[in-house]
């Protein structure tokens, strides 16, 4: 595995990493149960990080000096890609893995640098594609970014799309339709657990919604959606640990305050990971709002614990959120929308206990990280890893 940005080891028992950090970390350790050795390349973000560590699920994590050992935004890395290629063709000149997986678009460049000519199977997992982006923000982003995925499109054997959405755009944009495979997310059913029945009595119906605080998360529109929905609280998880130093924090706080909702929304920052099982229990329902999502680890989770979830109608949220049977989906930026079905489902605890059901029976049935890895190997197989990694799953 190469995951240039996200580090596995971010994510056990830490705070809210983003999905790219659990499906690392998570996908890694299921391979691992399959049978498989498997080594994840990071970069080095703090100069005191050891050079290889194990991980108690059993990969191994080693952290790559690439440009200065502190942490950076994702769209920084480029300047770093090439330190980081030179260290991975070093390493597997001397002895090269079976497959390689990259995960993300900085991370595939530096693998198509240090795989080249070796004869080594790669693929490819983009989490989110930057012409996507560069759309949804309104041309803002790296150019350049689109056109490195057009490259690493045509060079690897293997792409895994985490929604048909993100397939469709592969293929839209001329990557061969055989290279491409829908794999989802997967969900740690261990920690997120059914819940026995809602777990509140309070005055107010609780709406929780977790994420990165970014504009395009949508939970401004959240926020905006409450004003119409009187009897319920709006609790925002994510961000750093102090969000009133967050400059998107206090940004939502302020449109609370305009919307005059200030009183029923909480931003409670940082969560730990294996705080948040109880968090979403807690919840009447989860809301995930943004403008456009790959794929979206929170309506999952939501759903593996029971509660109902009520989504934008964008990327892999509409795969993996079943209208009318799990919850519902309603347009991205839209307030109404939002509320309305806010509203339906609130006041409707028969409702809200049917789509929690069917939720936690999906997740069960389709996203456990044991059938991800089995998917994920017969990828590796299409893409000529041989029988050595075919045959141990």
């Amino acid at each position: 595995m190469v995951s240039e940005h996200a580090s596995p080891l971010v994510a056990p028992g830490g705070v809210v990493a983003g999905a790219r950090n659990v499906h690392v970390a998570e996908l890694s350790a299921a391979l691992v149960r399959q049978g498989h050795e498997v080594v994840v390349h990071t970069r080095r973000t703090r100069v005191d990080q050891p050079d290889r560590v194990r991980a108690p699920e059993g990969y191994e994590v080693v952290h790559v000096p690439a440009g200065p050992a502190e942490p950076a935004p994702q769209g920084d890395l480029l300047p770093h890609t090439g330190p980081f290629a030179r260290y991975l063709r070093r390493r597997w000149a001397i002895s090269p893995p079976d497959l390689v997986h990259a995960h993300s678009w900085t991370s595939g460049l530096a693998v198509l640098l240090g795989a080249r000519g070796l004869g080594v199977p790669v693929v490819q997992t983009f989490h989110g594609l930057g012409g996507v982006e560069r759309w949804h923000r309104g041309g803002a982003g790296v150019p350049v970014r689109a056109q490195t995925e057009q490259l690493i499109c045509r060079e690897v054997d293997g792409i895994v799309a985490t929604s048909d959405e993100e397939a469709f755009e592969l293929v839209s944009a001329g990557t061969a339709r055989g290279l491409v495979s829908v794999v989802p997310f997967g969900v740690d059913t261990a920690l997120f657990s059914r819940r026995e029945s809602e777990e509140r009595s309070g005055l107010l119906r609780r709406v929780v919604c977790a994420g990165s605080l970014v504009p395009h998360k949508g939970f401004a529109d959240v926020i905006s959606a409450m004003a119409a929905v009187p009897e319920a609280e709006l609790v925002i998880a994510g961000g750093p640990s102090d969000v009133g130093r967050d400059p998107e924090a206090r940004r939502l706080v302020e449109h609370a305050r305009q919307r005059g909702v200030a009183g029923r929304v909480r931003l409670v920052g940082a969560v730990r990971r294996d705080a948040m099982p109880a968090l979403l229990k807690s919840a009447d329902a989860v809301v995930c709002a943004p403008w456009y999502e790959p794929f979206g680890l929170v309506p999952l989770e939501a759903m593996a614990c029971g509660v109902p979830v009520v989504a934008t109608s964008v990327g892999g949220l509409v795969d993996s959120v079943v209208d009318g049977v799990t919850g519902r989906l309603v347009p991205p930026r839209d307030p109404r929308a939002l509320a309305v079905a806010l509203r339906a489902l609130l006041s409707d605890r028969t409702r809200r206990e049917t789509y929690g059901e069917a939720g936690a029976d999906r997740v069960l049935a389709r996203y456990s990280w044991q059938r991800v890895a089995v998917e994920t190997e017969r990828v590796y197989e299409r893409a000529g890893a041989g029988a050595g990694v075919a045959a141990v799953g």
